[in-house]
């Protein structure tokens, strides 16, 4: 990426100015009234740190880096000043928004669409995993808005006839640190090259990284930097807690903590794909109300699993690093770390998913006696010493037969799960109850018509 803009070598970012007075509404912050009412209708009754930073420098025209943890606010704090600038100048193919992932993208959509609604905003997502023809139709209606990952966007513009955005006034990069982390390099480049270099920028992320520095200064402005944290940190209201558990006990130990906790929503993170399936077969087996989320499902099927959990028809969530950052589920109780993350950082985003929007939450993390390494490095990352959640062994120990027949039930399930993958060459979300429980009962092979 070429080093500076056209203006020369590129300046350091000057930082925001220091709010003399805590800014109490959005007015205060000059977003006009007809948004202002469409956060209200949003339940945003007050500003976050990052909007309260963010919003005046953007809309006074200024490029932005915004530095802010997960679950900040950073969605409003770019949406805001794109719409206001929209209602002043309309026109379509107004403003891009880079994501690293598809469930962020359709998240940034629907916020967008609710804080335009008003105002008529039409917005497209282009993401991988979903018919590239409808996209090209979408487009071919010049949304106001298009929020893409870098890849399906790329695409886009090298083969669909017509496609271009020479016109585009905004660009946001949300997660660029993430971006460029997925080697989306080339592709942010080749983006960079066919867009305007007369338009505004706003460039997002949690961590300012080397590469993320190099983007800047290929991207933006003589940009003001608007940092909410500059250091990894845990939200102040987040109960962090660890268990030392032995590796063969681990599914007796998650069970007892969900009755224990029985009443809260849980985000429950694995290290795989099938780690995630297995163990929400396993406590489907067990009664409880548990949804996978994971990359080997479909894009409709991952869609239709987090809109269940939003919508509280299941209480218990399993995920991948896939689901970690970005995606706003406003009230997940408690986060455990079924799994020990191999990176540090990972920890941060994944209990971020709790205690959001200064409410209280916890989380608990498994260390196994090969993880203890692992989890030394995520206490000195976050500067403080995890206590123990207090655990009733005895009463642990008593779930391990019942566990155990769940395990042997899904381990078959997950077999059966194989074959008709390979014979119909599907991706099963496990939503139905694939037929192990009926012949366990003596039922007969219904479903092998399928």
């Amino acid at each position: 990426m070429a080093a500076g803009g056209e203006n020369g070598p590129a300046a350091e970012p000057e930082a925001a100015a220091e709010p003399v007075e805590e800014p109490r509404s959005f007015k205060d912050l000059g977003v006009t009234d007809v948004l202002c009412e469409a956060c209200d209708q949003l339940g945003w009754k007050v500003p976050t740190k990052i909007q309260v930073e963010a919003i005046p420098v953007a809309l006074q025209g200024r490029d932005i880096i915004g530095l802010a943890e997960t679950g900040s606010g950073k969605t409003g704090a770019f949406a805001l000043p794109i719409l206001q600038a929209l209602l002043e100048t309309p026109q379509r193919l107004f403003a891009l928004v880079l994501t690293p992932t598809r469930e962020l993208a359709f998240q940034i959509s629907e916020q967008f669409e609710a804080l335009g609604s008003s105002i008529g905003v039409h917005t497209t997502v282009i993401v991988g995993g979903i018919d590239a023809m409808s996209q090209s139709l979408a487009l071919a209606k010049k949304p106001h808005v298009i929020i893409a990952t870098p890849g399906r966007l790329v695409d886009h513009l090298e083969n669909t006839k017509g496609f271009n955005l020479r016109a585009l006034k905004y660009l946001v990069m949300d997660e660029a640190d993430r971006i460029l982390n997925m080697d989306f390099e080339t592709e942010v480049d080749k983006i960079l090259k066919v867009i305007p270099r007369d338009r505004k920028t706003f460039l997002f992320s949690a961590t300012m990284t080397k590469k993320v520095q190099k983007l800047q200064r290929a991207a933006l402005k003589n940009p003001v930097k608007c940092a909410v944290s500059s250091k990894y940190q845990t939200v102040e209201k987040l109960q962090q807690y660890y268990i030392f558990i032995p590796s063969k006990f681990k599914d007796s130990y998650l069970v007892h903590i969900l009755n224990e906790l029985a009443g809260n929503s849980f985000m429950i993170f694995c290290s795989t794909c099938n780690n995630t399936q297995r163990t929400a077969l396993l406590l489907r087996n067990l009664g409880f109300t548990a949804i996978p989320l994971h990359g080997q499902m479909s894009q409709n099927k991952r869609l239709g699993a987090l809109n269940k959990f939003k919508a509280k028809a299941r209480s218990i969530l399993l995920a991948t690093d896939v689901a970690s950052r970005g995606l706003d589920i406003p009230h997940v109780d408690v986060v455990i770390n079924f799994d020990i993350p191999t990176h540090s950082k990972d920890y941060i985003h994944r209990v971020g998913r709790t205690a959001r929007a200064g409410r209280s939450g916890k989380s608990i993390t498994f260390v196994t006696q090969y993880d203890v390494e692992l989890f030394q490095r995520i206490e000195h990352l976050i500067g403080k010493k995890l206590p123990a959640f207090p655990m009733q062994e005895e009463e642990v120990m008593m779930l391990t037969e019942r566990v155990a027949e769940a395990q042997r039930l899904a381990r078959m399930e997950l077999r059966e799960q194989g074959e008709k993958k390979r014979s119909r060459n599907d991706d099963d979300d496990t939503e139905e109850a694939i037929g192990v429980r009926n012949k366990v009962a003596g039922g007969k092979k219904k479903r092998r018509k399928a």
